[in-house]
């Protein structure tokens, strides 16, 4: 259904990593129903970015295309800008989703899964930034890195990820005094919007303690992510350099 303001992204190219599923289907939805076409990204999530490719293409023929690729593997990342281009023509806007997520105590730290959690959250958003950087400056686009409110506000038992997330802050803010005036790059900061796969938090205390520390008294929804995201792409011509916390208040409780 088109709303009063879609189409605002008619004719813009994004590129979406993570695209997949979770927080990064919702970005995708949104950005397409305001006229995008999509480089949607996977690594593993063939079957899921199949069927939101399959979903989008009904909705506009050949708006979508997927491409798979390990972010870890640097040398990979301009390959994704060019396949992009050839693609769709050009490139507009990047947003850097994807993000591993899991705990790292003190004593079970390795070189492993500093790899892993920097590779993701921190190195692989400036390396394709980077690769993008001329691209993004001919069309005057923008980037939209997907902070964490602990980036701020650590968590017990998550130094890496904290560190990482700390670090693709830093990059946003360093980013816009790089790229700028051409491209404008920002963040948003997720506080709790969907539960983690696997054990963490996997009990109804420990949820429920975490809602409670939340202004609103609720868990987010991905699109609120994708509502913020939307914003800075579409409505923030003189917004740069700023990440924007989408928790629900808890980071003010913490």
């Amino acid at each position: 259904m088109k709303t009063a303001m879609s189409e605002n992204l008619t004719g813009k190219v994004a590129l979406v990593t993570g695209g997949a599923k979770r927080v990064g289907a919702a970005i995708c939805r949104r950005l397409h129903a305001q006229g995008a076409n999509l480089m949607l990204h996977h690594r593993a999530s063939i079957a899921e970015a199949r069927a939101l490719q399959h979903e989008l293409n009904t909705h506009r023929a050949d708006s979508v295309a997927l491409i798979q690729a390990d972010l870890l593997n640097s040398s990979s990342l301009p390959d994704l800008v060019k396949t992009t281009v050839n693609q769709f023509g050009s490139l507009d806007i990047l947003i850097n989703n994807a993000s591993s997520f899991f705990a790292t105590a003190i004593g079970d730290i390795t070189e492993k899964v500093w790899d892993d959690l920097i590779g993701t959250n921190l190195k692989a958003p400036l390396f394709l930034s980077q690769a993008a950087a001329g691209e993004l400056r001919k069309s005057h686009g923008c980037i939209v890195n997907i902070v964490d409110i602990h980036a701020e506000f650590p968590m017990k038992n998550y130094v890496v990820y904290t560190v990482a997330k700390g670090g693709l802050l830093a990059l946003t803010r360093s980013l816009a005094r790089e790229l700028g005036p051409e491209v404008r790059v920002n963040g948003v900061a997720p506080g709790t919007i969907l539960w983690p796969d696997g054990d963490a938090w996997s009990d109804e205390l420990s949820r429920q303690r975490i809602v409670n520390q939340t202004a609103l008294k609720r868990v987010g929804e991905p699109d609120d992510i994708a509502k913020a995201v939307e914003f800075l792409v579409t409505d923030a011509p003189y917004v740069t350099g700023q990440v924007i916390a989408v928790d629900g208040g808890r980071s003010i409780t913490l």
